[in-house]
């Protein structure tokens, strides 16, 4: 194929993904392209969140707490660069709980660097508690391996560290899923049955996708996410 010919097709094409992306954000309920935007939902907040050096340009769109999704241009350099989310506040000690669960469906590429995962926080930021029920590229967790566990109705590789501000409980499924019920409640209790915290208070429950790098942006869907507690 000739050079130039192949160059405008490269173009088309780029362009033809951003037309999809942009059609698809000026049709939702919700949307933006600022680093830090928030929208307000059904009890939930939705959060762009790029909050990583280096990063590129990301579009965030929502019809709903449930169903969002952004569009991501980061570079393919090492580093976390955007975690966006939907986040739900629950504001209870884990004693007091009977149950917490969440559902979640995602459309993922199968390109980039970046994990599906829940960021769960608790006694004011001072834990955090990730389950990354898939990931892809060149990512990995803090800290040290655990164990190995079957709890919440997945089975999963547990990491204990730190990132300097925070101790972090970081769970990887052991296979990917984009789907899936989580029993959040139960892993709580697990670690707690470990002596890594007590009856602490559950914060909020973050979903959404962590991104290390999309380079010539890519698509990421939240299809479902909701959260039950009581």
């Amino acid at each position: 194929m000739h050079k130039a010919v192949r160059s405008l097709l490269v173009s088309l094409t780029a362009a033809a993904v951003v037309a999809t992306t942009a059609g698809v954000a000026e049709a939702a309920t919700w949307s933006s392209s600022d680093k830090w935007a928030t929208w307000s939902n059904g009890g939930y907040t939705v959060r762009n969140d790029v909050w990583g050096s280096g990063a590129g340009p990301q579009t965030i769109w929502a019809n709903s707490f449930s169903n969002w999704g952004v569009w991501a241009d980061h570079p393919n350099t090492g580093g976390i660069k955007s975690y966006p989310h939907s986040a739900k506040n629950v504001g209870r000690t884990i004693g007091s709980l009977r149950q917490v669960s969440s559902s979640f469906s995602v459309t993922r590429p199968g390109a980039g660097a970046y994990e599906t995962a829940y960021d769960i926080w608790a006694n004011n930021n001072a834990y955090e508690i990730m389950l990354w029920v898939n990931k892809q590229g060149a990512v990995g967790p803090l800290g040290t391996r655990q164990a190995t566990v079957t709890v919440g109705g997945h089975t999963w590789d547990v990491y204990k560290g730190s990132n300097g501000s925070n101790a972090v409980f970081s769970f990887l499924r052991t296979s990917n899923t984009n789907a899936g019920t989580v029993d959040i409640l139960a892993v709580l209790n697990w670690i707690r049955s470990r002596g890594w915290f007590g009856d602490v208070t559950l914060g909020e429950v973050q979903f959404g996708f962590e991104i290390t790098s999309s380079s010539g942006g890519l698509n990421f869907t939240s299809n479902s996410y909701s959260v039950s507690a009581s």
